[in-house]
């Protein structure tokens, strides 16, 4: 003879159920946001090295345009080079609020992006 569950067993199935829908959500809400913060990470990144491929051709030739201007081609890199070197000091001294703060702050407001 088959027992009836009791409304004790059936709240107990039904409280397991919702546990292991809630858990799933869970999961699928922090794979959909992972990825989110992912390709945005991987956007910035294609466009930062196409930014640096630009950024070193154009150092190049104004290297070597002020070196032509004044006599000697590694002047001209000298040049470029020192006004890297100290504008390097400038984003050291400075890399937290330049740098990693709103970098920070962008991550946190795409995984908390709705």
């Amino acid at each position: 003879m088959q027992e009836d569950p009791t409304s004790a067993e059936q709240l107990i199935d039904k409280a397991e159920a919702y546990g292991k829908t809630t858990l799933e959500l869970i999961r699928l809400k922090s794979i959909d946001k992972t990825a989110d913060v992912l390709s945005y990470l991987a956007g910035y990144f294609i466009l930062f090295i196409f930014m640096a491929v630009f950024a070193m051709l154009l150092n190049i030739g104004i290297a070597l345009w002020i070196g032509e201007l004044l006599g000697k081609a590694y002047y001209g890199f000298l040049i470029v080079a020192g006004f890297y070197g100290i504008l390097s000091i400038c984003f050291y001294a400075f890399r937290n609020d330049w740098i990693k703060d709103p970098l920070n702050n962008a991550i946190i407001n795409r995984f908390l992006k709705k």
